[in-house]
């Protein structure tokens, strides 16, 4: 049975658990029109791999303005959420990963609850991330999830190895 909980000082090395590789097959298409946000997808001709490198956090360093939630399989973590305070009434999941062996089995969506009733339990309205454009496998599954389009940054890659893509910003009200 899997148990969602939040990660405490004696368990943190579970938030450096180990980034996997995800496929590329496609892009999340944005616009905005008359007030709404909406998209489309396009599917790429060739499937791509792409794996983030690990963080290597310092739960010292991190845990000043974050709570980490885990997902856990007995005792081995296989789902972290990273949560951390923000300005606005929304607050900030900053990561988010599910271990390749456990993706499809809604540990996302569980992960995603939890962080949800945290952010109200802390006076947040819900959560806000953001997810690149090019990883279309991840925008739906926050769709999915609840989240909706709330914001479109073109330049956060520009001067980088990853130019010419984007960043969708998407927000989840808890009271929704």
């Amino acid at each position: 049975m899997i148990i969602v909980k939040i990660i405490d000082k004696t368990h943190e090395a579970d938030i450096n658990i180990k980034n996997e590789p995800f496929c590329l097959f496609g892009r999340m298409l944005v616009s905005y029109n008359n007030g709404a946000w909406s998209y489309t997808t396009e599917r790429f001709d060739t499937v791509e791999e792409m794996c983030f490198p690990d963080e290597n956090y310092n739960y010292d360093e991190l845990a000043k303005n974050s709570v980490f939630v885990g997902a856990y399989d007995g005792d081995k973590c296989i789902g972290l959420a990273i949560l951390q305070q923000a300005m606005m009434k929304y607050m900030y999941l900053y990561d988010l990963k599910v271990n390749k062996d456990y993706r499809g089995k809604h540990i996302g969506a569980m992960l995603i609850e939890n962080s949800k009733e945290i952010a109200v339990k802390q006076g947040y309205r819900g959560l806000y991330t953001q997810g690149q454009d090019n990883n279309l496998g991840a925008c739906l599954f926050y769709i999915r999830n609840g989240f909706t389009i709330g914001g479109l940054d073109t330049h956060v890659y520009k001067g980088t190895k990853q130019e010419g893509k984007a960043d969708i910003l998407f927000y989840l009200d808890a009271e929704d």
